[in-house]
């Protein structure tokens, strides 16, 4: 880990408490924007109701959000790096296999749920136009809005990001004074505190316990609030987390004050048939129209976070080999900044989709929060690996890990009603999401276990007297395998059957690369083995799962530095290019492999093997993820063979 991200994560700044307000809370902090709307609906307002609903929000906050997230989870860092694949990449270690299912299916889900976010957010502010415009189509406007943030991304979020750290403050700042100004007129609203209100509902009242389903939406940005964690440091999250909650409670008390003041009476009344949502319900109105643009610039800003967020997941699960290789910018020189584009298309596409199908915002509330709280449920599972691993007492697990099962459940069963409602969209596309991660990884599992590895000691001599056999034409004077080897003394067959036996290719030096990706966020580190003295040269990188994979760039700095050390000249051994110091060329070879005929495979590995390899004619070139420069690869093409035939018992006649 950088010395700047350790300064980052143990330093308390009041630069990183801004930013960290711009970046992180987002989704948790737009949610005043829907959650009361929706708990109370089309029904006539009833105080039980609006006090058991704030009491369940502000116990909710306080052990999901608070406890569970900015206390426990906050702690399960790899090097400053949060969310669920770097948790997984933890407890990895614990060499528990199955754990690998809950970091797909919770990765998936956040990433499903990140369609529905931008979406809800913006359509919630934006529909409080209709405060003046009662009969405006909002689509076309929720759209626009969407499409011009996507937009920006390939730009990076350097200039907007300045921007974003005092708009988040203005916001909260008004969630807490919007609150406050109607708590002064009914201040009896804070007994709601007391848990018996939310006990009360979900126990009593008929419907109460479904309730659950529309408060879970104020915690859904606790799991993105995790992930984000490597851009502001565990510490500025917990402290400016204080301020934020604060004003969220504020905000949400404040709308059940008002609510309370109008019992009996509809949403829609209150608004008189136009806007009937208590968050705008409760700003006065010479305020609505700076209350809304507000609003939306907050939703705008919660939907970057959300898709930031996407490209950290997409670039972790790549590294995790749960993803194919896509193509990463890094658009400023931030160092967590990046940018996927066929990511953020795609998620331009769903979110289009989205306001397509539900129109308004109401109809997505009943649908959002179901896939999010399966990824919730997995990172409860991975984080009691994690709290075993770090070796914590049993009986601190045990109630801990017990109490969020419950409380998750009870949120899982709450949400399953949204399934009719709309819940089956994002659960479709988590499921989308899980069959290609799940079908990557176990198609990589299967194409290691047939990749048959031999010793390099027994080529040593033949590679030593191919470099200096003037009767086979010289390929190049180095010649460039990457290998997929682990082991220093040890390559693939394939690797030697390209030197040896498809065309004989002489190199003055062979050299072979492998990279080796860390389940730690940022480290550059290689090594250099020297097989066959000036002949043959094994190169070992070493990668954070964040760092980009530029390997001729790398490659070229390692050159650099070995040649200033006297290890190795790369200079040209033609004789007129050599006597005046021109550097020799370099030629990389990659195997591309492709499903033979001659496989014999059960009906499982058929569906596996054929879907990775469709799959891997969308993704990027093995050259271009590499960072290899195209005019200096070739590319060789190999079968691969899953359980070849049994030998052919041949009869021969005369």
């Amino acid at each position: 880990m950088s010395a700047q991200h350790h300064g980052l994560h143990s330093k308390l700044t009041l630069g990183g408490l801004l930013v960290t307000l711009g970046i992180i809370y987002g989704d948790i902090g737009t949610s005043p924007l829907y959650v009361m709307k929706a708990i109370i609906g089309l029904h006539t307002i009833n105080a039980d109701i609006v006090l058991g609903g704030i009491s369940c929000i502000f116990w909710t906050l306080t052990l999901q959000t608070t406890i569970k997230y900015v206390l426990i989870t906050l702690s399960a860092d790899n090097h400053g790096e949060g969310g669920i694949f770097a948790l997984y990449a933890l407890v990895k270690r614990t060499k528990v296999k199955w754990l690998i299912i809950p970091a797909i299916i919770g990765g998936s889900a956040l990433l499903a749920d990140g369609i529905i976010t931008p979406p809800i957010s913006v359509s919630s502010a934006v529909e409080g136009i209709r405060s003046f415009y009662p009969d405006i189509n909002t689509v076309p406007i929720v759209i626009g809005i969407l499409f011009a943030l996507f937009y920006i991304q390939q730009f990076g979020t350097k200039l907007v990001g300045k921007f974003f750290a005092p708009m988040m403050l203005l916001w909260f700042g008004m969630l807490g004074v919007l609150g406050v100004l109607q708590i002064m007129d009914h201040p009896d609203v804070f007994r709601a505190i007391n848990p018996y209100y939310a006990y009360h509902l979900l126990t009593i009242h008929p419907e109460g316990f479904y309730v659950l389903g529309f408060v879970f939406l104020c915690t859904t940005g606790a799991e993105a609030l995790y992930s984000d964690m490597g851009h502001c440091g565990r510490k500025n999250i917990r402290i400016s987390w204080i301020f934020v909650k604060t004003t969220l409670v504020l905000n949400y008390f404040g709308q059940a004050a008002y609510l309370i003041q109008h019992e009996g009476q509809t949403l829609m009344e209150l608004g008189d048939g136009k806007n009937g949502n208590p968050f705008y319900l409760i700003m006065a109105d010479w305020f609505q129209p700076a209350g809304i643009v507000i609003a939306t610039i907050a939703a705008v800003i919660a939907s970057q976070a959300l898709i930031s967020g996407s490209f950290t997941l997409i670039n972790e699960a790549m590294r995790l080999n749960f993803w194919p290789k896509v193509k990463i910018k890094y658009p400023t020189e931030l160092k967590g900044q990046l940018y996927i584009p066929s990511i953020n298309w795609l998620l331009l596409a769903g979110c289009i989709m989205v306001v397509l199908h539900f129109e308004e915002s109401s109809n997505m509330e009943a649908a959002y929060g179901l896939a999010i709280v399966l990824c919730m449920i997995m990172t409860t599972m991975l984080l009691n690996y994690y709290m075993i691993m770090k070796r914590v007492s049993w009986y601190f697990i045990t109630p801990i890990i017990l109490i969020y099962v419950v409380i998750e459940f009870s949120f899982l069963i709450a949400n399953l009603k949204k399934f009719t409602h709309g819940g089956y969209v994002t659960l479709f596309i988590a499921c989308a999401l899980i069959g290609v991660m799940a079908t990557w990884f176990k198609a990589k599992k299967i194409s290691k276990m047939y990749t048959k590895i031999v010793k390099i000691a027994d080529y040593k001599k033949v590679l030593a007297e191919l470099s200096v056999d003037l009767s086979i034409p010289k390929y190049a004077t180095h010649l460039v395998y990457m290998t997929n080897a682990n082991r220093v003394d040890e390559i693939e067959e394939k690797v030697m059957f390209s030197i040896l036996q498809k065309r004989p290719k002489r190199a003055d030096i062979y050299w072979f690369v492998h990279v080796n990706i860390l389940s730690e966020p940022y480290k550059t580190e290689y090594k250099v083995t020297e097989i066959v003295k000036d002949d043959l040269f094994r190169i070992d990188f070493n990668l954070g799962f964040r760092e980009p994979t530029k390997i001729n760039l790398m490659f070229k700095e390692v050159l650099r530095d070995m040649v200033k050390k006297g290890e190795v000249d790369v200079t040209s051994r033609y004789e007129s290019l050599s006597k005046n110091n021109i550097i020799g060329d370099f030629k990389f070879v990659l195997s591309e492999k492709f499903l033979s005929n001659d496989s014999d495979m059960r009906w499982d590995e058929k569906i596996i093997m054929n879907t990775y390899f469709m799959i891997k004619k969308l993704s990027l070139s093995e050259e271009k993820a590499f960072g290899l420069d195209s005019s200096s690869v070739k590319i060789e093409k190999f079968p691969l063979v899953l359980h070849p035939p049994e030998k052919m018992c041949l009869t021969r006649i005369q």
